[in-house]
């Protein structure tokens, strides 16, 4: 005879591996690659570089 079944954590499990694919799902759909957010971040620097140099003395 089988061991007896929790069917709460059988439900958690599935829930938890539901919620594992999903996040998967989205982070291929919208993420981004470490390159790409150091691309972005470096030319949001240069951006405030150049604003903070063109802006008059008072």
């Amino acid at each position: 005879m089988s061991s007896p079944l929790s069917l709460n954590k059988a439900r958690k499990d599935r829930d938890r591996s539901a919620r594992k694919s999903q996040a998967d799902q989205n982070s291929v759909k919208f993420g981004q690659t470490k390159a790409q957010k150091e691309a972005l971040k470096a030319r949001a620097e240069q951006i405030a570089r150049n604003l903070e140099g063109h802006k008059r003395e008072t």
